[in-house]
């Protein structure tokens, strides 16, 4: 869905060395690389471990993006091991596997794909994604999908505090 934003600016990237990766579907400009068609030619064998685990787990794992100090989009390092660390999140607030994790949240940004979806993961929790917050929504789709844990940051409590008190079932 993002590419399009990626796309004007995709010489100036490429002329960088950076290499850019989609899922969904094509047909995408040279030295693209099309995700879902390396799925789709995978290998259902696992390699090595020698060939897929990183040499140092400081290297860059990934890229995010934030808004930082300047409230301008910019590309952020991830490490290995922060990801990794990531997997553990929801073990060290106290959820377990048995658990169903609401997430609202930008998946562009640390908090949504790594501590929600990577967090997920690493415990085995469903996890119920939202495409955008709504407040008038939330009580109705958390009694909905049986959510036990809901992830959040800054103001969405407010915002769910604020809702008019409806009686339930």
């Amino acid at each position: 869905d993002l590419f399009a934003a990626v796309e004007p600016i995709l010489p100036s990237l490429q002329e960088d060395g950076i290499v850019v990766w989609v899922l969904g579907s094509g047909p995408y400009p040279p030295g693209v690389v099309a995700l879902q068609e390396l799925l789709d030619a995978a290998s259902e064998e696992l390699e090595p471990e020698d060939v897929w685990q990183p040499e140092d787990m400081s290297d860059t794992c990934l890229y995010i993006f934030t808004s930082g100090t300047t409230g301008l989009p910019k590309a952020a390092r991830v490490s290995h091991l922060k990801s990794i660390m990531c997997l553990s999140f929801y073990e060290l607030v106290g959820a377990s596997s048995r658990d169903v994790v609401y997430l609202a949240l930008p998946l562009y940004h640390m908090a949504g794909s790594l501590l929600g979806i990577v967090g997920c993961i690493g415990i085995g929790a469903t996890c119920v994604l939202k495409e955008k917050f709504s407040a008038s929504q939330f009580w109705d789709d958390c009694r909905t999908e049986g959510v036990t844990v809901f992830q959040y940051i800054g103001e969405l409590c407010r915002y769910l505090v604020n809702q008019p008190q409806v009686r339930g079932e």
